[in-house]
């Protein structure tokens, strides 16, 4: 599952730098140009098995486009952004590797992660020290979802919904 996430965060942003690269956007060729190459670079380091530096000349090109100005290269997204994107990404392949009643079983227990979460965080009059116990969990329980840990996803639900009671809202 875990190199299913990592190929999924690497294939997303080549796919955002070739379209960026693809677009005709009037910015400084020579820089354009370089950025090309170390997409290529990184391109090449991840299919021969180095995705770290792949990662490290993904990170050199954000630098790169800033450092140069380009006003409509992309950005770095934050890292809630980018797990989001890269979800979003691996969620094709997960379908063809994961059994029918994991994938479902694991989609439930997102769902009620997501409802009762939204439901603590909108609850008035919580403590600093609740609302980080809530941020903990829930960050616990979407890096199990990702590893398609089922187990481990549903005792950080478990653990949510104890909050909930604890604080007076519906799980």
């Amino acid at each position: 599952m875990y190199e299913i996430m990592l190929d999924a965060e690497l294939s997303k942003a080549f796919d955002v730098w070739s379209g960026y690269l693809n677009a005709r956007t009037g910015e400084d060729p020579e820089v354009r140009a370089q950025l090309g190459a170390l997409l290529e670079s990184a391109r090449t380091a991840a299919a021969e098995g180095d995705p770290a530096y792949a990662r490290t000349l993904l990170g050199e090109m954000y630098d790169e486009a800033r450092d140069a100005g380009l006003a409509f290269a992309p950005v770095e997204p934050d890292p809630c952004a980018a797990d989001c994107q890269t979800r979003d990404y691996a969620k094709d392949e997960l379908r063809q590797v994961l059994p029918l009643q994991l994938r479902e079983d694991l989609d439930s227990v997102a769902l009620y992660l997501r409802v009762t979460g939204r439901r603590l965080r909108a609850a008035p009059g919580l403590d600093a020290a609740t609302r980080e116990d809530i941020l903990y969990v829930c960050a616990r329980a979407g890096m199990a979802l990702d590893l398609a840990h089922l187990t481990a996803a549903r005792r950080e639900l478990e653990r949510l919904e104890a909050i909930a009671r604890r604080c007076g809202v519906e799980p």
